[in-house]
């Protein structure tokens, strides 16, 4: 466990200032996970102006409608993933498409909240999500996985794998990368973690691709849970020295 002991020291003296939670702090962080988040989408609003959709409910000139909709919808479902962690310490698979259906809603409306019916590929990937018929058994199993190793994994270890699995199962016809990535905060919210938030930018989203690739086609995790890990390790030093 030590490579997580630093992770837990810093998660610990984040707790002490989090007692009395700075609400705009959390706030502004909130901002810049949905736009990240987005952003490694391909959703082209700036952070200033995600944070005016959110704050202001602005409508931003020259950005599509559902550019817009990514935005409103991936705040809701930051609303709905605390919310469950305040109330719950699991997650069934229920809550999984609670999510994708707040990511989706108003954007795809037949397809929000529901598993594809078809087959996909993943335009630049070797790895090739499995046929439709499969996946709602595929998900059975990745929430009995859960169970199973809830108790005993790191929870870092838990979110980075959840996340790495539901990608890889690619259950969505679109919106699978954002439910991922709400999962996993999901289970480090549970856990008394802040959010982790992976970057949007070139450099970022390329070696996110390519720690999930490697994941995905050499069946070797380490490299995508320990970006998971040192993503958390740079989000809690942040609101550390914001706090300190």
């Amino acid at each position: 466990m030590t490579k997580y002991t630093k992770l837990d020291a810093l998660k610990d003296r984040l707790n002490e200032y989090r007692k009395n939670e700075h609400p705009k702090v959390t706030k502004a962080l909130e901002i810049e996970y949905t736009y990240e988040s987005n952003k490694i989408e391909g959703n082209t609003l700036t952070l200033r102006e995600t944070a005016l959709v959110i704050e202001k409910g602005l409508t931003v000139g020259g950005k599509t409608l559902n550019e817009h909709l990514e935005v409103i919808n991936h705040t809701q479902a930051i609303d709905y993933i605390k919310e469950l962690a305040q109330t719950k310490n699991t997650i069934i698979e229920r809550d999984i498409l609670q999510i994708h259906s707040l990511i989706l809603q108003g954007i795809d409306k037949p397809n929000a909240g529901i598993y594809r019916k078809v087959p996909v590929m993943i335009s630049g990937a070797k790895h090739k999500p499995p046929q439709p018929f499969l996946v709602p058994k595929l998900m059975e199993d990745l929430i009995l996985w859960y169970h199973e190793n809830k108790e005993t994994l790191h929870p870092v270890e838990l979110s980075a794998e959840m996340h790495e699995r539901l990608v890889t199962i690619h259950p969505f016809i679109d919106g699978n990368g954002r439910t991922s990535r709400l999962l996993m905060n999901l289970i480090l919210l549970q856990n008394g973690y802040p959010i982790a938030i992976l970057k949007g930018d070139g450099k970022s989203r390329l070696a996110y691709y390519n720690a999930l690739e490697v994941a995905q086609t050499e069946n070797n995790k380490k490299v995508f849970i320990d970006l998971i890990a040192d993503n958390l390790k740079n989000t809690i030093q942040r609101i550390l020295s914001i706090f300190e």
